[in-house]
């Protein structure tokens, strides 16, 4: 077991090509290249198109990151890479890079869980994680949120999304306020100058009737749909408030659900992590809300919380300073990949 290990990662889930190199819990570099305009014509992501784009960037981002870092490859003490969930084409050129990788090098190798990874990357920012600690992830394709008491072995999940993911939502109420693509930062810009509360956009699962069954769980369709029929009714919209309004139903519901999990947890510590978790909105309430109920909030910085390598080099030395045994030659790829199961066997 080492307390510092050298640990490259690689990201490939969804368009982002991703290489990080950590030692121990310090970020030593962290390269990304990103397909995003690619796609943009598209209006979101093609699986074939970020499978071609990782195949192009991966060789250039683990020689920038080695080049960054100062060191070789022969350095490394472990590789990890995103083993799911994701896109399986895009999941697979990393996980045969990193496959080769260890196999060439006679390196562990970790295949791990895209989620845990999100929530590990915090380790890198603000030190060691809080345990047990509630986890608000929040993307493109997941909006989860967990209880973590142990990031190498021992994460629970409370809820998700049961459609729509936020980060899915905001790509597609910009789409329809001709925003263009990606709508995360498009939104949180065009917000900038609206009034949250020009128009009162539903709150999906928060009602009481809602409380048994989904507690934990969200639901954005609905908002979204509200949206279209807004613009239907209203053609005189302002932009900025349709956004700035939708923004703040989406954070709102984030805050409440994340919190509410907390206490009913009896937890303290709040994870943010996910793309969508560089949104300025939800930065700036969540401080404001989780402080007013004695809930310690953590955020990366918004480099880290969009898809990027040194979360996955973040778990992998996790998971080699917890002495956790490395994922054997043949494991396959899952889409699909529960966030309950950290690491591939």
């Amino acid at each position: 077991m080492k307390s510092q290990p050298l640990v490259l990662g690689i990201e490939t889930s969804c368009d982002e090509t991703a290489v990080g190199i950590v030692r121990g819990t310090t970020l030593l570099a962290d390269a990304i290249a990103s397909s995003v305009d690619e796609h943009a014509r598209f209006g979101g992501v093609v699986p074939e198109v970020a499978s071609r784009a990782h195949l192009e960037a991966m060789v250039p981002g683990i020689e920038r990151v080695c080049k960054d870092a100062k060191v070789s490859l022969a350095d490394l003490d472990a590789i990890a890479v995103t083993a799911g969930p994701g896109l399986v084409g895009a999941l697979l050129v990393g996980t045969s890079a990193a496959a080769g990788l260890a196999f060439a090098l006679d390196k562990p190798l970790y295949a791990v869980n895209h989620l845990a990874a999100h929530v590990s990357v915090d380790v890198l920012e603000h030190g060691a994680l809080p345990s047990p600690a509630i986890a608000l992830l929040v993307s493109g394709g997941h909006t989860s949120l967990l209880r973590v008491d142990d990031v190498s072995s021992r994460i629970t999940a409370l809820g998700a999304t049961m459609d729509d993911a936020a980060g899915e939502a905001f790509d597609k109420v910009a789409r329809i306020l001709g925003l263009g693509f990606p709508g995360g930062p498009a939104i949180d810009r065009e917000a900038q100058s609206g009034n949250v509360s020009a128009i009162d956009f539903p709150r999906g699962f928060t009602q009481s009737r809602d409380q048994e069954d989904h507690a934990f769980d969200f639901s954005f369709s609905g908002l979204k749909s509200a949206v279209a029929r807004y613009l239907h009714d209203h053609p005189d919209f302002h932009v900025a408030d349709v956004a700035a309004s939708f923004q703040e139903a989406v954070v709102d519901v984030l805050l409440t659900k994340a919190l509410t999990a907390a206490k009913s947890e009896g937890i303290e510590h709040l994870i943010i992590g996910g793309g969508v978790a560089a949104n300025s909105r939800l930065r700036f309430l969540a401080e404001e809300r989780a402080t007013k109920v004695g809930v310690a909030v953590r955020i990366p910085r918004p480099a880290l919380c969009t898809d990027n390598g040194a979360m996955v080099a973040a778990l992998g030395s996790l998971l080699v300073t917890a002495g956790t045994t490395p994922s054997q030659p043949g494991f396959e790829a899952r889409s699909a990949l529960p966030v309950a199961q950290v690491t591939l066997a």
